[in-house]
């Protein structure tokens, strides 16, 4: 039986995925990035945002991520809600560490919000850890549990 994540392709995302990814993201969060946001991440030098797509060719999901130096930090992902729970963001999120890993990273960090239970437990499985918290984060004044992934001296031999 098929877990469903070899019929996933990760790739670059690309200016013509941004009306899925822009779809995605609205349902996603109370307040969406816009596409000028994502056309920025696009056009940095250090940001490689990802997109997933399915054995259909449509995205399901996507991750933006930056890497500079030797710092990775995962700014925003997101699943579509018809295909949550099918490790898709697990996916994700592990090809944006090995990438990070590749490109020379010793840690990749990130925020998440404190009553994002699900997001928590995935990272926490992953290996991240919570290493504090930023008061009032988020525009309705919830906090961020801030977490990385530090990659030990055999992760990098």
């Amino acid at each position: 039986m098929s877990d469903g994540l070899h019929d996933i392709t990760i790739c670059p995302m690309q200016e013509q995925d941004l009306p899925e990814v822009l779809a995605i993201e609205k349902v996603a969060y109370p307040r969406p990035w816009s596409r000028t946001h994502f056309l920025d991440e696009l056009a940095s030098p250090h940001a490689f945002p990802l997109a997933a797509f399915d054995h259909d060719g449509r995205l399901v999901g996507y991750i933006c991520p930056m890497l500079l130096l030797d710092e990775g930090h995962i700014y925003n992902v997101a699943v579509h809600p018809d295909c949550r729970g099918r490790r898709i963001g697990e996916l994700l999120v592990r090809r944006v560490l090995g990438d990070c890993q590749l490109g020379g990273a010793e840690i990749v960090t990130l925020e998440v919000r404190t009553s994002n239970a699900a997001a928590r437990s995935l990272y926490r499985r992953i290996g991240f850890t919570e290493t504090g918290l930023r008061n009032r984060y988020y525009e309705n004044g919830e906090d961020a549990i801030l977490m990385e992934y530090r990659f030990d001296n055999e992760d990098r031999a």
